[in-house]
C-alpha cells in the first residue's frame, strides 16, 4: 500500500479523500482530450493531482485555503453531468472536476467545504478539542465518583452479607420451633 500511495503527499500530513477524477485541462484544445484522467489526493491544505496512483511527484498541487467547492451540471453535456464539480477562488484559477459517481462528486464538495470551514476558523477546532477533553475530564471523573460509589455499593453489601449471616442463623431458629 505505502507504493500505491503518493510519497510527497504522505510527508505533507494525513491523507483525507484520493481516487481518480477527470480533471479539466486547462487548454483545451479541440483536437486534445479536454477531459484527463487523474489521480487526485486531499489532504488538510493542500490538493494534488497526479497521472496515475503510482506517479511520485505531482502533475499539480494548489492549497484550497479560499477556495470553495460546489456541485456544477453544466460542466458536461453527458450522462456524467450529475459528477461535476468546481474549486473556485476569487482571482485564482478554477478547476474543474468529474467523479466517477455523483455520490462520489458529493463527497469530494463535502469534505472540501467542511476543511475549508476548519481552515477559515482555525482557532474554532482547537477550542472545540479542548472543550471535548474538559468534557472527557469530567466524564472520566463521573466514572470515577461512579467508581467511588460502586466502592461504596460494595462496601455496604458487606455489611448485608453481615445480615446473611443473621439470616443463616434464622433457619437454626426454625428446627427449634418445630
Amino acid at each position: 500500500l505505502e507504493e500505491i500511495l503518493p510519497k510527497p503527499v504522505q510527508n505533507t500530513g494525513n491523507i483525507l479523500m484520493q481516487g481518480y477524477l477527470e480533471k479539466r485541462s486547462r487548454d483545451h484544445s479541440f483536437f486534445g482530450s479536454e477531459w484527463q484522467k487523474r489521480w487526485c489526493v486531499l489532504n488538510r491544505k493542500t490538493f494534488y493531482y497526479y497521472a496515475n496512483e503510482k506517479s511520485k511527484q505531482p502533475k499539480g498541487s494548489f492549497s484550497i485555503e479560499h477556495y470553495s467547492a460546489r456541485l456544477v451540471s453544466h460542466l458536461r453535456k453527458d450522462s456524467r453531468k450529475r459528477c461535476c464539480f468546481e474549486l473556485i477562488c476569487p482571482g485564482k484559477r478554477t478547476y474543474e472536476f468529474t467523479a466517477p459517481s455523483p455520490a462520489e462528486a458529493e463527497d469530494w464538495v463535502d469534505q472540501i467545504q467542511f476543511l475549508l470551514k476548519d481552515l477559515s476558523s482555525l482557532t474554532i477546532p482547537c477550542d472545540e478539542e479542548d472543550e471535548e477533553e474538559l468534557y472527557n475530564d469530567v466524564d472520566s471523573s463521573d466514572s470515577m465518583n461512579t467508581s467511588h460509589n460502586t466502592t461504596l455499593n460494595q462496601d455496604e453489601p458487606n455489611v448485608e452479607m453481615d445480615g446473611e449471616d443473621i439470616y443463616e442463623v434464622l433457619p437454626g431458629r426454625h428446627p427449634k420451633s418445630e
